[in-house]
């Protein structure tokens, strides 16, 4: 379907007159592989071709050091706030439709430079930009509302594999998987209460296969006839500031190239 269809259907819902049954996601992120189906179907659904327009984004960052090292992986698009920062930055141009709470960005008026006020004040980055042009075309997640109205769910949600993601009503979300509407590193949810639920992924990766951490630095150290690698292991263990790309999660990037320029993937 298009995304000419899915004006068409945001305009009727916008003059509907019925009560918010706020709907809402789930992401798991302890499940989250970062294969990018999310973000590769809902481009391919909404026909955004190649580039930085981005309505669903799959955020990876690294933490820790050899051997303790972690990779962050944390699937997101717009929240569809209860309380949205971005439509009274960008009055008239952003609002909350009625029948699933979803939070729309008007299409015919996507290239005007108010929506970056409106980005700045989301902070979770939900709208997204064409270039660094003030008049560069805007997009963010509107819910797959086209499919919400032929009782279909969300396209992310369908493709994802390993099941990272749900989407219900919000109260069904909450009874089902809890109340935690924030993980570390998102900011405080209170300010906007955003419709969405998180299982976070663990603070420390679990150890499948036991080993010496003080040998196998030991073992990387031992080079035959040639010199050691290092002469203290804290040379391989502590990582020097700017050596990792990606060492945080950002949720808002400075321009449309930096995701591309600081990590291997151009989600950062």
């Amino acid at each position: 379907m298009s995304s000419t269809t899915t004006t068409v259907s945001t305009t009727t819902l916008n003059e509907s007159s019925a009560t918010v049954t706020q709907y809402g996601f789930f992401i798991d992120a302890s499940r989250c592989n970062g294969c990018h189906a999310c973000a590769v179907s809902c481009k391919s659904w909404l026909e955004i071709p190649a580039g930085p327009l981005k309505p669903m984004k799959v955020h990876e960052w690294e933490t820790g050091s050899y051997l303790n090292l972690q990779l962050h992986l944390l699937p997101m698009h717009c929240f569809h706030c209860e309380n949205p920062l971005c439509i009274p930055a960008a009055p008239g141009l952003i609002y909350k439709e009625p029948t699933f709470g979803a939070v729309l960005l008007d299409t015919t008026r996507a290239t005007e430079s108010i929506l970056r006020v409106a980005a700045d004040a989301c902070p979770y980055g939900s709208i997204t930009f064409a270039s660094d042009d003030l008049e560069a075309q805007a997009t963010k997640c509107n819910m797959c509302i086209d499919r919400l109205v032929q009782g279909l769910k969300p396209v992310c949600v369908m493709v994802c594999h390993n099941r990272a993601l749900d989407f219900d009503t919000l109260a069904n979300l909450q009874a089902k998987y809890g109340k935690v509407a924030s993980i570390e590193g998102l900011p405080d949810p209170t300010q906007t209460t955003p419709s969405v639920v998180f299982k976070a992924y663990p603070s420390t990766q679990p150890t499948y296969v036991p080993y010496d951490t003080t040998a196998a630095l030991q073992l990387l150290n031992q080079r035959g006839s040639l010199p050691p690698t290092y002469t203290n292991p804290s040379d391989v263990t502590t990582v020097p500031a700017g050596i990792v790309g990606r060492s945080q999660l950002v949720l808002k990037p400075n321009g449309v190239n930096d995701p591309t320029d600081s990590s291997v993937h151009d989600e950062g």
